[in-house]
């Protein structure tokens, strides 16, 4: 589970301003507290996006404590799995491709965090790199 801590602020103009110490790129803000949780999930994909996009690595959420902070959904969580993964042994996305057997779009799909990819698909992309896929159900927080 990729649970990252915010940080909640009030602004001057009364909103409540969303940032994270582990990506500080990621900036949101809404009108209270719930509201600004609500679109810190949203913030947060978009930076981890770019960080995709400029193949950077992924950071780290920092070791959980108490306080707010955002659980990331179980495909963002594989799909940037995927990601690192190919980034750790240096598979392109073409390569992936042809060890796939599909097309480029394909691959680009399964890294996309706002394509809703079917399970089985990232399973073999996984497979792919000699890899395997795991679910772990833990009890709610």
């Amino acid at each position: 589970m990729l649970r990252y801590p915010v940080k909640l602020e009030r602004d001057t103009n009364g909103t409540i301003l969303v940032s994270f110490p582990d990506v500080p790129e990621a900036h949101t803000f809404g009108d209270d507290r719930e509201e600004a949780l609500a679109r810190a999930t949203d913030a947060l994909e978009t930076a981890l996006m770019g960080y995709m996009e400029d193949r950077q690595p992924i950071p780290k959420p920092s070791p959980f404590r108490r306080g707010p902070h955002v659980v990331l959904p179980a495909l963002t969580e594989a799909k940037l799995a995927l990601y690192s993964t190919m980034r750790a042994g240096r598979i392109s996305k073409t390569e992936l491709a042809r060890r796939l057997n599909c097309h480029l779009p394909q691959v680009d799909r399964l890294l996309d965090l706002r394509h809703g990819s079917r399970l089985d698909q990232l399973e073999a992309a996984f497979r792919a790199m000699g890899k395997q896929l795991s679910v772990q159900i833990l009890d709610a927080a």
